[in-house]
């Protein structure tokens, strides 16, 4: 029955660069596709925005500057998101590890927490609304979220529970037990794709104008709703979970649906702003 399923067994790595380096020595380096599909979503996101920011008649300095902001806040966001929430015990205990990010270990709803944070500095700073910036950069992290979980598949990690579904993949290289099972990998990066499609439409309909909050609104409740939705078919991350009704990733998703949907709510009685970002709520 087997040979009915995919047998999953890509090598995670492109290639690999061995070369001495002065002071240092021997460096050997591997290339793999989740780095690449990693930084391939913020080159992405970064053309998008650059039309957005077109469209509204900003300058490609102000792009620049919000990209430094988010690039930083996402790494370290999604890190300390991971250490904080998945493992602290193993990581204050080997603090060393925190900062191996190659080793792996980065989680969404970090992620999510360093932006949010990372974009009202950045708001502050600029004088532009925090739900101006928001409502645009929710765009390209929906798509970069896709990225990114293309990353996991071709790392073949977090993967499903078992299923005989025709289309379950076998983790050749990361399941010893070798058992059918959902590729939850693809099921978010699909749906993070829908999110991504769903919210630029969204954007470019209201001429580049929705009302501050509402696409911000939006993302929370679709990103975390799937989130929480798709985490019923994946085998637990860590060992605390296998003894939860409801998995970390699912505690973590319902306090930002439920913002969302604050945010959906509120957007809707505000007036409709200047779209270019400038300063404060009439």
């Amino acid at each position: 029955m087997q040979l009915n399923y995919v047998h999953w067994n890509v090598d995670p790595e492109i290639f690999r660069i061995a070369f001495e380096a002065p002071l240092v020595g021997e460096i050997d380096l591997a290339i793999r596709y989740y780095g690449l599909l990693f930084a391939l979503g913020f080159v992405v996101g970064y053309f998008i925005m650059l039309r957005i920011f077109k469209k509204e008649g900003l300058t490609v300095e102000l792009l620049d500057k919000l990209a430094t902001y988010m690039v930083i806040s996402t790494i370290i966001g999604a890190r300390l998101g991971h250490v904080l929430f998945y493992e602290p015990g193993y990581y204050f205990s080997n603090p060393s590890e925190i900062l191996k990010v190659w080793h792996g270990g980065l989680a969404s709803h970090g992620a999510a927490i360093g932006i949010i944070v990372a974009l009202w500095i950045f708001s502050k700073k600029t004088h532009k609304r925090f739900f101006w910036v928001i409502d645009r950069i929710v765009i390209v992290v929906a798509l970069a979220g896709a990225f990114i979980r293309t990353g996991n598949l071709m790392n073949s990690e977090i993967f499903g529970s078992p299923t005989d579904l025709p289309w379950a993949f076998i983790f050749v290289q990361s399941d010893p037990e070798m058992i059918p099972r959902h590729p939850s990998q693809i099921y978010e990066a699909l749906s993070y794709l829908a999110i991504f499609v769903f919210l630029i439409i969204t954007y470019y309909r209201k001429e580049g104008k929705p009302k501050d909050g509402v696409l911000f609104g939006w993302f929370f409740i679709l990103v975390f709703g799937a989130r929480f939705l798709l985490e019923f078919l994946k085998a637990p991350q860590v060992a605390f979970e296998q003894e939860m009704m409801l998995n970390m990733g699912q505690l973590l998703s319902i306090p930002f649906v439920i913002i969302g949907v604050i945010l959906v709510k509120r957007a809707k009685k505000r007036p409709t702003l200047k779209n270019t970002g400038g300063g404060k709520k009439p």
